[in-house]
């Protein structure tokens, strides 16, 4: 028996059908609808790797149940550039080398999203470590990703849109 689900992904609402009450959200955007930008690290909301953001705010896909999530707003890495302009905080990892193998990159990004829009980032670099502590970077980038946090904070607070 399936089960149909209504989300809007990346700003396109889309009736999904689940088969499987038990699917999580990232196995639902990677396997049922091919978004692969959130990476399966874990599976247990450990490492940050499948950080998107539902309804504007921060969750690890593995650990969300896509049933739990009729009616909501999905965004994910794939919807965040408009067009070719990429959004400040991609452009601030590309500027700061906020990446190393790029495997957790995306939901660094997410996360990093996330944190600016809830008004978490501020301009102190211990404050975004802290924030971004449950996304994990094994290659250990995170002097990068730090930097490119506090940047895109600046270009948000000049005017730019998050």
């Amino acid at each position: 028996m399936s089960i149909d689900i209504v989300l809007t992904v990346n700003g396109t609402r889309r009736t999904i059908p689940i088969a499987d009450p038990r699917v999580t959200l990232l196995d639902l955007l990677r396997e049922q609808l091919g978004l692969t930008g959130a990476k399966k690290g874990c599976d247990r909301g450990q490492c940050g790797a499948c950080t998107v953001l539902v309804d504007g705010r921060r969750i690890n896909g593995c650990l969300a149940l896509a049933v739990s999530l009729d009616g909501a707003d999905i965004l994910t890495i794939e919807g965040l550039a408009q067009g070719e302009a990429l959004h400040p905080v991609q452009a601030a990892f590309i500027a700061h080398d906020g990446f190393q193998c790029g495997f957790c990159t995306p939901g660094q990004i997410m996360s990093a999203v996330g944190l600016i829009r809830e008004a978490q980032a501020g301009d102190d670099p211990e404050r975004v470590r802290e924030a971004m502590s449950g996304n994990l970077c094994r290659c250990g980038a995170y002097a990068g990703i730090t930097a490119a946090v506090l940047d895109a904070q600046r270009a948000v607070n000049q005017g730019e849109a998050a």
